[in-house]
């Protein structure tokens, strides 16, 4: 682990049901708004840091209930994306963004090289190092695997509204996604909104998904419908059947 975090602080990897049988691979790389303790707030109120730029509201327990559901393995990531968004290779500017959405983030104005690569070691390549790991470990086994990962959005951006419900996203693999679009005929589901390829958002499917050979897409959900418990479980059943159905095709 890098330097970043003291001994005493999380790993940023967490692995849930890791003996999973299911053929899919869950991974949430914003489950967490936690800080590491040397960057304190990054200069933000606590108010900020409940907000989506912080991390993604209802993801983690959609992601966990999902695990549960379908007996799969999920991959977490423990720390907030203003400290490094795993989402987002180390030379893109939304890595360790200076503002998000509308929002400036003081601790990560003008970082040193010194700053940016401790946040590389620390958080970026232990969390894809473990999703790496457990994809080899399924492999070797000869346990299919099929990738995908759980996000929410905000229905406002940048003070604009969204009536997307859920998205599901792909880059330049539509196999899995062009299988679970066509399985929510009763919501506001689109392809590739409320992002797209365009916007950066694929590094880990492409990274641990295509680079592999392996089925995979991101699913986004509106957070304003997955911010309780009630909601949480009802697009984890939701979701759990479609995702079991397109394994089977």
């Amino acid at each position: 682990m890098g330097a970043l975090l003291q001994e005493d602080e999380d790993h940023p990897f967490l692995a849930v049901n890791e003996e999973g049988r299911s053929p899919y691979v869950l991974i949430c790389e914003h489950a967490s708004r936690r800080l590491p303790r040397a960057l304190g707030k990054l200069g933000l109120p606590d108010s900020e840091l409940d907000r989506h730029i912080a991390w993604d509201i209802g993801a983690e327990n959609v992601a966990r209930l999902l695990s549960r559901l379908m007996d799969a393995p999920l991959a977490l990531q423990r720390y907030s994306r203003l400290a490094y968004d795993c989402n987002r290779p180390p030379e893109s500017p939304d890595a360790m963004p200076e503002v998000s959405e509308l929002t400036a983030i003081p601790g990560n104005r003008r970082l040193s090289a010194k700053d940016r690569l401790a946040r590389i070691d620390g958080i970026y390549r232990p969390f894809h190092d473990g999703v790496s790991r457990l994809l080899d470990r399924r492999a070797a086994a000869g346990i299919r695997s099929l990738v995908v990962s759980i996000h929410s959005f905000t229905p406002v951006y940048k003070g604009k509204s969204r009536s997307v419900e859920l998205g599901i996203l792909h880059d330049r693999d539509t196999t899995l996604s062009s299988k679970l679009i066509k399985s929510f005929p009763n919501i506001d589901a689109r392809l590739n909104e409320p992002y797209g390829p365009k916007d950066g958002v694929l590094h880990t499917l492409n990274m641990h998904g295509f680079a592999r050979g392996l089925e995979h897409a991101m699913i986004e959900i509106r957070n304003d419908i997955v911010a309780a418990e009630r909601g949480q479980d009802e697009w984890a059943q939701r979701l759990s059947v479609p995702l079991i159905q397109a394994a089977a095709k």
